[in-house]
Parts: C-alpha cells; structure tokens; sequence
C-alpha cells in the first residue's frame, strides 16, 4: 500500500527575464510528496532548488515568471492545482496547509518587532476565530455577569429592558469587536455601529431613546461596551501569548517568556532560525518546506536543528520537503532524495537506495565527492553551465564521462527504471 501523495509538482518551467537574458531556471520539473515524508532536495548552488519550492507557493520574485506546469495540492480528498487559483486562495494556503522555512531567517525577520509580534500575527491571520472564541470564553469564566445590570440600567435609561434585548445590544458590541481587523475600535465607530443597527430593526421600539441617553451621558452604556471590548483584547492577547510561550517550548528555546518579548537583534543564529520554524509549523500545515535551514549555523546547533525536523514529523505528522547542499544531511532525515542539476531533476529514488545504487552520472559524481577515509577524493569535472544558454540535450552531457551523441542533442525524459526509482538519462533509455 503506498502513502497518500499531497503535492504533485508537474511539467514545471520557470524563466527569469533579465536584461542579460532569459535565464531557464526550472525545466520541466517533476516530484512528489507523500504523507508524513521527509523529501530531501539536493544539487549544487543554483541548480533551482530554491526557486522549486518558491514556486509550488508561487512567491517567485520579479522578474521570473512561472512559464507552465502544474502544483497540484491535496485539499478534502481531491487536488487542486495552485497555479490556476486567484490569489486570495493562494494567500489562505500559505502558512496554513504550505509553510516555509527561509534560508536566512533574520532576512525574514522585521527588525521593529518583538519575536510576539511575529508569531502572533500569523496565529490572528490563520487562527483568529479559534483564539476569538478562546478570548470569549476566558473573559466568560472570569466574570460572568456578561450582560449589563437591570438595576444600574434602569437608572440611566429611565425604563425596563428584556434581558434577551440588553443581549443583542451587546452582542452587536462582540460582532463588531469580531469584524475589526486590527482592534482599532474607537468609540465614535462603535456608536456608528450601533446606530445603524438601531435604524435597520424596526422591532425595536426603545432604541433611539436608548441611543440618544448614549450620546447624552458619554460615560453610561457606551463606556460599558468599550469597557467589555478592551478586555476582550487583553484577553485574546493573553491567548495568543500562551500559545507564542508554548511554541518556544516545542522548538526548545530556554526561558520562552523571555524570550517573546525580545527583538531578532536579540536573538543568537540558532534561536533566530528557531523562531522561524515556530512561525512556521504554528498553524500545523500539511507541507512544510525548510530551505537550507541549517546554513551558517555551528555543528552542535545544525544537529539541534536536524533532530527538531526529525521531531516535528513524529508530532505533527507534516510531510517535509528538505532542501540543502550537504549529502550528510540528506542521508540523516529523509525518506526520499531528488538530485537536481541546472533546473532539472535527474533522479529521485528512497534514501538507500540512491545511496547504494545510483543511476545517474550527475549522483555518482556527487557521491565520490563526499570525503571519505583512505579514499581519493574526486571531483566532477567542469562546471555548472549558465543558465541563459544552457547546453542543448541533456544538460549534463558536456560533464559527462559516459555522454553520447543523442545527449546532446534530446533531452532525456524523466522516467521510472525500478521501483520507485526514476532517472532522466538516456543510458537507461528501456523500458522499467
């Protein structure tokens, strides 16, 4: 039985529009990622690794243009192809069903604003309505006479109310903290709000009375409403705190109080990526794509690192897909790997077994070019050919040991040779 699949990468070309050339960055790229898998990536420095999991997000910055292709997510038991959805949808999608961990987290991190700061505004994008009825709640437990006392009402309006009637009054006070974005409510748009409310339902008899006592007597009903209104702000900021502290926890970060209130400038490399990847994984998404997240971080805090991606699989149940440069790594976290080159995948297999038996010249090269004890070290000769004018064929083929005349002339397709073993080289041209 196979795992479910969640993305599907398909026929993806991307090209970059510059004044030096077109730059064919991605070429006919293919992948997929399972439930609960580790993807690795992995290929030399501007093979389009990067701009791959930029794309499935499509936050491919000017001037590259997604040429064709398909992104295919899973959402509700059928896949929907992201490239063909208007960008609100796109906008839903991103931090909450495909996050990213960005390769140089203080880049992405705004100077100005505390690590809370951060963290909590892609809970209130994403989880607002949850951490709403959080706040509500809590602020019922605390005190729950949650609807304005008959007496003291009385004795401002000079007349009876029904109790279901102060209700509604103030439940329009809740719907319009509910619809204000920023928590900005001041107290002429709250009158405004209730005024309209007022003129719209004529079942009412009493409120124009009651509006007109509000404008009267500025510190009576409406002070009450704003009163019940701020601590339903402080309240959800509570929330939102607790839930900041107990992500800290999660990455391992010491002292999470602490170190919620403090700024990126603050923070040391490790603690800054850390932030990023509690950004990331706050909303729980089904893909998360960690791009190189272990880059100029010392050894003992890119194992650190390495064991918390390991960890955020086990407990959260995301599939990951993991980009880098390293083999070492590769070898550490993932189910799968797929070799890049020149904007094209050349093989993608399981872990040992690309480790073991490798296909493709491009991975062969790669390998003996780990160091290894009482072997030579060797290098692929050549070097990686610009992206403007890439090689015709198989854009391997002038590196080559074993290049014939069709590689340079036909690209070779990307297809399956063994069991969930795919090449793209014409070596390897049968059927499976």
């Amino acid at each position: 039985m196979t795992q479910e699949e969640i993305l599907k990468v398909n026929n993806l070309f991307v090209r970059f529009y510059t004044y030096e050339g077109v730059v064919e960055a991605l070429d006919d790229v293919n992948l997929t990622i399972k439930k609960g898998e580790i993807l690795g990536l992995v290929g030399e420095t501007g093979c389009g690794k990067s701009v791959t999991s930029l794309s499935t997000l499509r936050l491919v910055p000017p001037p590259g243009v997604i040429e064709k292709g398909e992104v295919h997510l899973r959402k509700e038991d059928r896949f929907v192809d992201l490239l063909k959805q208007p960008e609100p949808f796109i906008r839903q999608i991103r931090g909450k069903d495909i996050a990213m961990i960005f390769q140089e987290p203080r880049a992405y991190l705004n100077p100005v604003y505390s690590v809370y700061d951060q963290i909590s505004e892609v809970l209130l994008v994403h989880r607002k309505k949850e951490f709403l009825e959080k706040a509500l709640t809590s602020l019922k437990e605390k005190n729950r006479q949650y609807i304005f006392d008959c007496n003291s009402l009385n004795k401002d309006c000079n007349f009876k109310i029904k109790a279901k009637e102060k209700t509604k009054l103030f439940n329009i006070a809740v719907q319009h903290l509910k619809d204000a974005h920023k928590w900005n409510v001041t107290k002429s748009d709250l009158q405004s709000k209730i005024e309209q409310a007022i003129r719209e339902d004529v079942a009412w008899t009493f409120e124009m009375k009651l509006y007109k006592r509000m404008i009267e007597k500025p510190n009576s009903l409406i002070t009450r409403f704003l009163s019940k209104i701020y601590r339903s702000k402080r309240e959800l900021k509570n929330e939102l705190r607790k839930e900041v502290v107990r992500l800290l926890k999660v990455m391992g970060i010491p002292d999470p109080e602490r170190v919620a209130d403090m700024y990126p400038h603050e923070l040391s490399g490790g603690m800054a990526q850390r932030v990023v990847i509690a950004m990331a994984i706050s909303c729980n998404p089904l893909i998360l794509i960690a791009d190189e997240p272990t880059t100029n971080l010392d050894v003992t805090v890119q194992a650190q690192i390495l064991t918390l991606v390991k960890d955020l699989r086990d407990k959260f149940g995301s599939s990951i897909l993991y980009i880098t440069h390293d083999l070492g790594v590769i070898a550490e976290v993932c189910d799968r790997v797929g070799v890049m080159y020149a904007g094209t995948i050349v093989e993608l297999a399981d872990i040992m077994e690309l480790f073991t038996r490798p296909l493709h010249p491009y991975t062969v090269g790669l390998l003996e070019s780990i160091p290894r004890p009482g072997k030579e070290l060797k290098s692929i000769p050549g070097t990686v050919p610009s992206l403007i004018n890439p090689p015709s064929g198989c854009r391997f083929h002038n590196r080559c040991a074993y290049a014939m005349d069709i590689c340079t002339r036909v690209k070779p397709p990307f297809r399956e040779v063994k069991e969930n073993h795919y090449v793209a080289c014409h070596l390897y041209g049968g059927s499976k």
